[in-house]
């Protein structure tokens, strides 16, 4: 019986083509290909050689995608562990050095690192509070650069504050997913 009801594709970089395989559990919703495409657009000029965080990584699909084109290093953080030794698989099989993933509580983490990134990636499950209380642990632990990015995916009916020095740069819809791009001033 095969559990794995997905493969997803690697757009473009030095993995382009490669497979991430994903699992059937319902939290997990990995960004759709032309979203991906779009935001790694966005990033074409800041992706090579970043520090990254994934803050809800799932699938590892926004983890992997930076790696491929050329990121320094990404820290992958995942809560559920059926999600985390599938993404730990992923990486295995892709023999990907520069992703460190984490198994943990997004929120827990957040509140004892201090350590500065370039991109932050934001797109934990749209129906909880979990992306507000991160957006202020990331701002009061100053957790990205100055003029560092970060992007956010939520439905396009979420209301979340943003802290003031996060500058839109970029926001989008695709049907019901709203995707934006800050940059931190």
């Amino acid at each position: 019986m095969n559990l794995y009801f997905k493969n997803i594709r690697i757009i473009s970089g030095i993995l382009k083509g490669r497979v991430i395989r994903t699992i059937p559990v319902s939290i997990l919703r990995p960004t759709l290909n032309k979203i991906k495409e779009t935001l790694f657009n966005w990033l074409i000029t800041i992706i090579p050689d970043a520090e990254c965080l994934d803050c809800f990584a799932g699938s590892g699909a926004l983890s992997i995608e930076s790696i491929s084109r050329s990121a320094k290093h990404v820290t992958a953080l995942e809560s559920n562990k059926k999600i985390f030794d599938n993404l730990t698989y992923n990486i295995i099989k892709l023999n990907i050095k520069n992703i460190t993933i984490i198994h943990t509580n997004t929120l827990f983490w957040l509140k004892t690192q201090f350590y500065k990134y370039d991109i932050i990636f934001l797109d934990p499950p749209y129906s909880s509070q979990t992306l507000q209380k991160a957006i202020w642990l990331i701002e009061k632990n100053k957790l990205i650069k100055k003029l560092g990015y970060i992007y956010v995916e939520t439905n396009k009916n979420q209301k979340i504050q943003y802290p003031k020095n996060w500058k839109l740069c970029k926001n989008k819809y695709n049907n019901d997913i709203n995707y934006k791009l800050y940059i931190s001033i």
